[in-house]
């Protein structure tokens, strides 16, 4: 018999994935703990992972998530979603938002027990994502509000704090574009296909409905009458099918026929345009009451400094490395970068051990060994060697108790990096993903630069259009995505031999690019969030600042940061090179030699997972901006 377990969560675990299997309907279900992020993967379900000291914060996280994707796959039907997803990306994530929210309702109707459970969830979501610190409107999702809304209507609970905040922030828009709507979720909850034409009427609503394509109700019926149709000429012309080569005949023996058939284009047009002016003339004499809604104003190209502008957004970039160069060029570029830093790796790589060291320190592992199933345990196979009739040992990790945390580089990709500055930081890079990879910690490794030299696409269409004062940016922006957090490191080596490439680094917008980094970090699962920001001086653009304030580039950076600083969603760390940068951030270091770096960002992220406050405090050279 197997050794009984003694990890107190293991029973807890045990009944917490039966009770998810009977809440989803599922027995086929099988339900595991991990620190990835939980989800629904077939008939696999993640869950967030409980140590074993069993925090109430964990037990209800886990319970408030198994609730939550149980009753999504009990009461949540793919092929009627998919029938009425909406095309545009903000419409889908407000129909997906609010589809989630009606499955957690329904849940709360039938089972009030998942109510509780669930509230413990989204509190704990919501004050992960900084919710309960926004102010502004602008800076709330209004996806994840309408799906507060919807819950919250539809049970009529009160939501936790953080939740609340978001929500009320949007609610009074919400309820006076779409009152009449809102009146019915209570009727159409149980019915997915009825909630799905009112979560699209409520988009249309709120101003997005030029996002939702086509209607599949009128797509149907568009479908009925055409085969009622082709029925009915089938049953009146027996023989249609059967006398093609009789009719090609007579249509050769009579174009004048035909041509006198086909309607005269100067009378089609003369009807379109009078069915155009009918139309602006009963539109022009709708009441004012019945005026069609405005879609909302455009969002600013800033969410930190509303004012910042951008002149035009077209040939703005966001792109794969791998998309910027054939594979057999990455591949030179790859054994280029590596040839040029042969004589660096093992200093890099010392620095990189020191960091892996202590990582694994934090993560408390443990083993549970002579057990009869798991990793073979190598340490005691001599006495199966001394003793042949000795049965083999085997071993079990304990679970880790380990922060989940991914972390991003954005390097600098600006023509004052070309050389062995961008060398250095693109291996640097390249190891730290590796040795942060072997630690479960996820790495994306992001650059910024342009597609032109002062000024691309953007300038050109701004000269061409008669030369508008102070235009905002007036560049076309390249951000590169080296390595995404969930790609393995194996199969994204090559893509940092792209910085290696001739005419690649050319000028450098660093708030928009911060901005872009701080976005997609935001919505990663991750409990804990860590950007780490490596340039060599301030944003430059000719092409800009020739046309707007010297200071433009440099005062977006300046908010960016601000923002990031205050939301608190993602710690934020810059390294400047040659430079002094503490003048933007708050945790920031310079070096003059771009041979410290390895050290200095190894040093700052081991400080940063060192479990001692205090040391955490001393970020081994950080200098606090003044």
């Amino acid at each position: 018999m197997s050794k009984p377990s003694d990890n107190p969560a293991d029973p807890f675990k045990k009944a917490l994935a039966e009770a998810t299997k009977v809440m989803a309907d599922d027995p086929e279900l099988s339900v595991s703990y991990s620190v990835d992020p939980s989800g629904v993967s077939g008939d696999a379900m993640r869950l967030p992972q409980i140590s074993r000291r069993m925090t109430r914060d964990e037990v209800m996280l886990a319970r408030g998530t198994a609730d939550a994707l149980a009753l999504h796959r009990r009461y949540h039907d793919t092929v009627t979603h998919n029938r009425y997803l909406p095309q545009g990306d903000m419409a889908r994530d407000l129909y997906e938002a609010m589809e989630t929210a009606r499955c957690e309702a329904m849940g709360a109707r039938d089972m009030p027990g998942t109510a509780g459970n669930i509230d413990a969830k989204i509190g704990h979501d919501a004050a992960r994502r900084g919710y309960g610190q926004i102010r502004d409107k602008a800076e709330a999702p209004l996806p994840v509000a309408a799906g507060y809304l919807i819950r919250h209507l539809a049970t009529g609970r009160d939501l936790p704090a953080d939740a609340t905040n978001v929500m009320e922030l949007w609610r009074g828009y919400m309820e006076e574009q779409a009152a009449g709507t809102l009146e019915s979720v209570g009727d159409v909850l149980a019915d997915q296909q009825a909630f799905a034409r009112f979560a699209r009427q409520m988009i249309t609503d709120l101003g997005y409905g030029d996002q939702l394509g086509d209607d599949p109700d009128n797509m149907d019926d568009e479908s009925d009458e055409e085969g009622e149709q082709d029925g009915q000429e089938e049953e009146e012309n027996p023989d249609s099918t059967g006398n093609d080569e009789d009719q090609s005949e007579d249509a050769e023996a009579s174009p004048e026929q035909s041509q006198d058939e086909t309607q005269d284009p100067s009378q089609a047009q003369v009807t379109m345009d009078d069915m155009a002016d009918q139309e602006l003339g009963d539109e022009a004499e709708l009441p004012e009451g019945d005026a069609p809604m405005e879609p909302p104003a455009p969002q600013p190209f800033s969410e930190a400094d509303p004012d910042y502008k951008v002149y035009a957004t077209d040939n703005d970039e966001e792109i794969e490395a791998h998309d910027l160069a054939e594979p057999v060029e990455l591949e030179r570029l790859r054994a280029y970068l590596d040839q040029q830093l042969e004589p660096l790796k093992g200093a890099v790589s010392r620095l990189a051990n020191k960091l892996q060291r202590r990582l694994q320190a934090q993560q408390n592992r443990s083993w549970e060994f002579d057990q009869e199933e798991g990793v073979l345990d190598a340490g005691r196979l001599a006495r199966v060697v001394a003793n042949p009739t000795t049965p083999l040992s085997f071993k079990v990790e304990r679970d880790m108790e380990f922060r989940d945390t991914v972390v991003t580089l954005l390097l600098d990709n600006s023509g004052s990096m070309r050389g062995r500055p961008i060398s250095i930081a693109a291996i640097c890079a390249d190891v730290l993903a590796r040795t942060l990879e072997r630690c479960s910690v996820k790495v994306e490794i992001l650059g910024f630069t342009t597609r032109a030299w002062k000024g691309g696409q953007a300038r050109e269409a701004w000269l061409n259009a008669g030369r508008e004062q102070q235009p905002g940016r007036l560049n076309d922006l390249r951000h590169i995505i080296y390595k995404k957090a969930d790609a393995p490191w194996r199969r994204t080596r090559d893509n940092l031999g792209l910085m290696m490439k001739e005419g690649l680094l050319k000028e450098n917008i660093d708030g928009e690019a911060l901005e872009w980094a701080h976005r997609r970090m935001v919505h990663r699962p991750e409990a804990r969030k860590i950007l780490m920001v490596i340039s060599d001086g301030a944003p430059v653009d000719d092409s800009t600042l020739s046309v707007n304030p010297a200071n433009y580039l440099e005062k977006h950076l300046r908010d960016v940061i601000a923002m990031v600083e205050k939301r608190r969603q993602v710690e934020l760390l810059a390294i400047g090179i040659g430079h002094d940068v503490t003048r933007y951030y708050d945790r920031a270091v310079t070096i003059t030699d771009v041979e410290q770096l390895a050290g200095a960002m190894t040093e700052q992220l081991a400080s940063l997972f060192d479990s001692d406050p205090r040391a955490r405090a001393r970020l081994i050279g950080i200098k606090r901006a003044s």
